[in-house]
């Protein structure tokens, strides 16, 4: 008898959890539990819900330290106890401007050192515009379809308001392009792409950069045709709670990004009258020589509440900012790669109907099905691993962010307070 199609197990009775990658083995022991996003996927855990102990049995105090900084400072050596089981580092800085007869850009240098056998040498350095960064990321998009590909720094900036040669912008820039490729060598699948090779080796990028299309992976052959022809029945409820989330927290980043701009505002715009402010004291206080010295410690301490608002605001907008833009923009990311993977899935449904149709005339499961299906397992399961990382990546950062802030308005506090 003629097989039967095998249904799509994201859209049938079967949980995503049960479904095995493509590639991986057979066995489940070798497998390993699932990377599912738990239904709690907002809710970072608690360290205070394990009962920790050290191999000799003892315990180990999971109480909250004195401060927030000791207690960022304990989490982040706990982030960094993987760092000797990694073979590829990448450290972008030395911004250099260039001026043509055509135009002005900025090149960053690219230092890399990795012990992997896919690498000739040891170390590597060289230098990289923006436009090279993007040219990266498009390669990554087209040859790695199935995962999320970490965002860049927007590229325009609006004039007037911005400078993009001022050494604030730059060093900005540099740190978010910094971020971008660790994001890139952290990620298992993506650090050993070909053309980040070539980015991180090559001393002329344009010579790879004619060669179009030649250098596209046999995955990205097989998607980059699907269009939107195709319209998807349902989305797994798997995926629709992704979805769904994406769409809440992009919303919420965004409320939360255009109110900390409008605090900043707001700082600035007071930081100036403050500083008009001052001077007026001191001007006071030498025409009553009796009032000179309380006068003259108002003035004082209204410099010092200046120069405390000022680097409070610095701090709001080079490190707070910033990864707010980085996650709004990560969120449209994997907003991008949701919609190849319900793409892929329309596509197979589709297929599943022809060939149901020609049931009579058909004796077995034309191949081109099975691609498609193992393409939707594919993108399902890739998906899946690459929500689970994005959200631990996400967990960690705005923790370091948040606590950090609260520190930099402590600090602030204890300057301006006057005893």
């Amino acid at each position: 008898a003629a097989s039967a199609p095998k249904p799509l197990p994201s859209s049938g009775p079967k949980s995503l959890r049960e479904m095995p990658h493509p590639l991986a083995t057979s066995s489940s022991e070798e497998m390993g539990p699932a990377l599912t996003p738990s239904p709690d996927l907002l809710l970072p855990r608690s360290i205070a819900d394990k009962d920790l102990s050290l191999p000799n049995g003892t315990p180990v105090d999971t109480s909250s330290p004195a401060s927030s900084s000791s207690l960022l400072n304990r989490l982040q050596l706990d982030d960094d106890l993987d760092v000797e089981t990694r073979d590829l580092f990448v450290t972008v800085d030395d911004p250099k401007k260039h001026v043509c007869t055509m135009e002005t850009y900025i090149t960053y240098r690219v230092t890399t050192k990795t012990t992997r056998a896919e690498f000739d040498l040891p170390e590597y350095s060289v230098r990289r515009r923006y436009q090279d960064f993007d040219w990266l990321r498009n390669k990554l998009e087209e040859s790695q379809p199935t995962h999320l590909i970490p965002p860049l720094p927007e590229k325009f900036v609006v004039k007037g308001v911005v400078d993009r040669f001022s050494e604030e912008f730059v060093e900005t820039r540099r740190k978010a392009l910094d971020k971008f490729l660790k994001r890139i060598t952290d990620h298992p699948v993506l650090s050993f792409n070909e053309h980040f090779n070539v980015f991180l080796t090559a001393k002329d990028l344009n010579a790879y950069k004619k060669q179009g299309m030649a250098l596209l992976s046999k995955v990205g052959e097989s998607v980059k045709y699907v269009t939107g022809g195709y319209k998807l029945r349902s989305r797994p409820l798997e995926f629709a709670a992704i979805g769904d989330y994406l769409d809440t927290f992009s919303l919420k980043l965004g409320t939360i990004d255009r109110i900390a701009q409008r605090i900043i505002k707001e700082q600035l715009e007071y930081l100036v009258e403050l500083r008009e402010y001052g001077p007026v004291y001191s001007t006071w206080g030498g025409l009553e020589l009796e009032l000179s010295e309380p006068l003259e410690g108002v003035s004082a301490c209204i410099g010092n509440c200046c120069t405390a608002l000022e680097e409070l605001s610095e701090d709001m907008t080079e490190e707070f900012l910033p990864v707010l833009r980085e996650y709004i923009l990560y969120a449209e990311s994997m907003k991008n790669v949701l919609k190849k993977r319900d793409q892929v899935q329309a596509e197979y449904e589709a297929k599943l109907e022809a060939v149901a149709l020609k049931k009579e005339d058909r004796p077995k499961v034309p191949t081109d099905v099975e691609k498609c299906q193992d393409r939707v397992e594919c993108f399902n399961a890739d998906l899946k691993a690459d929500m689970e990382r994005w959200q631990n990546n996400k967990r960690q950062d705005f923790r370091q962010l948040l606590m950090g802030m609260a520190d930099k308005n402590i600090q602030y506090y204890e300057k301006v307070c006057v005893t």
